[in-house]
């Protein structure tokens, strides 16, 4: 899916603070489409813009305070694109989910490496919004579960499916780079495997996923 470009219309536009700075990130995110988040140029940026490199910091105090801005905006509209369907049965809106994970990696591939494979070792911020993320992610996975899990057992069940985001974050990541089955295939395959490990703590909770 083709973001709209913002920097066409950019330059000599007259902007207030909040319309510029959300034009700012935008421009961000299109350009995290191309390259890597340490990669993205506040030059580039504010030329497109058409405000000086000194303006953009009157918004963002540095270039890594941009860049997390700019994670946190690709975050945001990963969590919106995973979030299925509430009219699906559960088992459809399961596969809904991942479908949706699957296509917003597929179709923003640059985006989606760069989150994961970014500069978050080296910056505190970043790493805890990735984290943040996956534990949103999470809660979207269990949100609709019809079956209550024992008290006892709910740590293992929230291990367990953190524990597969990771397998579904590699993965996607290794299919990106050779596609070695389809992406239906794929799919399957993440589907599978979290009905696998969820049946090791809640088989209930997983029968009513594939149901």
């Amino acid at each position: 899916m083709r973001r709209t470009s913002s920097a066409e219309t950019a330059k000599r536009v007259r902007l207030n603070p909040q319309e510029r700075r959300a034009q700012l990130i935008e421009l961000g995110l299109e350009m995290l489409g191309e390259r890597s988040l340490e990669d993205i140029s506040v030059s580039d940026i504010a030329a497109q813009a058409g405000i000086s490199r000194g303006l953009l910091f009157h918004y963002f105090p540095t270039k890594q305070d941009f860049q997390l801005e700019v994670a946190r905006e690709a975050n945001a509209e990963l969590l919106t694109r995973v979030t299925p369907d509430l009219s699906l049965g559960l088992s459809e809106m399961l596969r809904d989910s991942v479908s949706r994970y699957v296509d917003y990696a597929s179709e923003s591939r640059t985006s989606y490496q760069a989150l994961l494979r970014g500069p978050s070792g080296s910056n505190p911020e970043l790493a805890a919004m990735v984290d943040q993320t996956r534990s949103a992610i999470v809660h979207i996975i269990l949100a609709a579960a019809p079956v209550p899990t024992a008290e006892r057992d709910q740590p293992r069940l929230l291990l367990t499916v953190r524990g597969w985001i990771a397998f579904a974050e590699e993965t996607t990541l290794s299919w990106l780079r050779e596609e070695t089955i389809t992406r239906a295939e794929l799919v399957d395959l993440l589907m599978e495997s979290l009905l696998a490990l969820t049946n090791t703590v809640n088989p209930a909770l997983a029968d009513a996923f594939r149901d």
